[in-house]
């Protein structure tokens, strides 16, 4: 394979990090968008790989490129595209290129609606503490990695956090059914991405070609505390080797999740059920590559976590705050949850942003109803604009107090508003709880957090 790759659609978040690790190892690699947002732009301009100009030209499609990487975001009339296929230049998506260059290597694929980020997350921590050299794909920006992508040629592992929206225009499948992995795990199933899987079966069935896709002789991990999991891991239809997890024993002291281990305690940085779940099929995987529990142990008691994932922005004895990317209704209720049962007698107080295309659509909202039900104080806000950008038709607030089965929840829409809501009526002990996969209609948390807190 020789060295200069093409992106088209450089800036999506997985594909500026596949950009960067390309020029990191050797590669002539050039890219080109409509549109390039932060974080991508900063850091596709600092190594020299930011297009000369945002749009498509399909002059930067040339005979001497080995291959041309096709972002989700550009459509089949993509005139790079055109012209690379006219060229016959091989076009791959990221997960089929990546998929290309770990063939030979044992690939680690995390798959679920929930938790997978934290999963992966996990696994790369306890790795890199343990000194194994390994190939990587996260979603999620993780502490001490300049870069969410690697590959080498040296590494004989690749841990991959497999996603199951669309690869491209050209290959319209679920991006973990193309990484064929040795080893899989599923965290748990929950309706979502309802644009393009329109029924919960449909949605269900992504997740039972990802087992099918299983090596021969490969493995499965999964949440046997999830009834949709379980089920279709443990049809007869399956023949990997299946290994069932669920929560460790553990206890809670003073806000502190404590591991019970026939080793002896493992206080960890992390807390919630479902982070508890991560944390035991994160084990499992770790078992399979050769990590005993003890190594996995003593390196698990250092995770944080993963950015935006119970992220802890601020705080001292009696207040603190905490944002999450959290917006599909079982993120949401599972959130909450976890934030209540590590802080039983504080008041809660929780806001959600309604940002994605589900969580806007009329024929969705109701799948919220009790989510927040856990919190003291529920807020709900949503940009007017980000619904107009999705051609979606305006909501009234009644309609989301109804979705919510809440009616004291406060529906808002301006950011600034915000700040004074989740600070009316605040306790002494209060824990404040921002969920969203967007950023509150460009809400500074920093200083929200510091005037919750204040």
């Amino acid at each position: 394979m020789s060295s200069q790759v093409h992106f088209i659609a450089i800036g999506g978040s997985a594909m500026h990090n596949l950009a960067i690790a390309l020029h990191q190892q050797g590669f002539d690699v050039t890219g080109s968008d409509d549109e390039i947002f932060e974080p991508s732009r900063s850091r596709l301009e600092r190594l020299g790989l930011m297009p000369d100009k945002l749009g498509w030209d399909p002059f930067r499609i040339h005979s001497g490129l080995s291959a041309v990487i096709l972002g989700m975001h550009a459509r089949l009339d993509n005139p790079e595209l055109k012209r690379a296929q006219e060229l016959g230049i091989p076009v791959f998506s990221y997960p089929s290129y990546f998929y290309e260059r770990t063939k030979d290597k044992t690939r680690v694929v995390i798959g679920g609606s929930h938790g997978k980020t934290t999963i992966t997350s996990m696994i790369v921590h306890v790795l890199r503490k343990v000194g194994v050299d390994f190939d990587y794909l996260v979603g999620a920006q993780l502490e001490g990695f300049d870069c969410m992508v690697k590959l080498s040629d040296r590494s004989k592992v690749a841990i991959i956090e497999g996603d199951e929206y669309l690869a491209s225009a050209l290959e319209p499948v679920p991006k973990f059914h193309l990484y064929k992995p040795d080893i899989a795990l599923i965290s748990g199933i929950a309706w979502d991405h309802i644009n393009v899987f329109k029924t919960f079966d449909s949605y269900v069935d992504q997740f039972r070609l990802f087992i099918a896709a299983i090596e021969p002789g490969g493995k499965l991990v999964y949440c046997k505390e999830d009834a949709e999991v379980k089920a279709i891991s443990e049809d007869k239809s399956v023949t990997a080797q299946r290994v069932g997890y669920g929560i460790p024993k553990h206890r809670i002291e003073n806000g502190m999740t404590i591991l019970e281990t026939s080793a002896g305690d493992v206080p960890l940085q992390v807390f919630g059920k479902h982070n508890l779940q991560n944390l035991e099929g994160a084990r499992h995987v770790c078992h399979m590559l050769g990590i005993g529990d003890a190594e996995f142990n003593g390196a698990i008691a250092s995770f944080t976590g993963a950015a935006k994932r119970l992220e802890r922005i601020g705080g001292n004895d009696q207040r603190m705050v905490f944002k999450d990317f959290a917006h599909s209704p079982s993120k949401l209720k599972a959130t909450v949850q976890a934030v209540r049962e590590q802080f039983p007698g504080r008041q809660l107080i929780a806001c959600m942003e309604l940002h994605t295309y589900s969580s806007l659509s009329e024929n969705f909202l109701d799948q919220y109803a009790g989510c927040m039900d856990e919190a003291d104080r529920a807020i709900v806000f949503y940009d007017p604009h980000a619904v107009q950008l999705k051609r979606l038709p305006p909501i009234p607030p009644e309609r989301i107090q109804r979705a919510f089965a809440r009616p004291d929840v406060q529906v808002m829409n301006d950011p600034i508003a915000v700040i004074g809501a989740v600070r009316a009526d605040r306790k002494e002990e209060a824990v404040l709880l921002m969920m969203s996969s967007g950023n509150f209609g460009g809400l500074d948390l920093q200083a929200l957090s510091e005037a919750f807190i204040a």
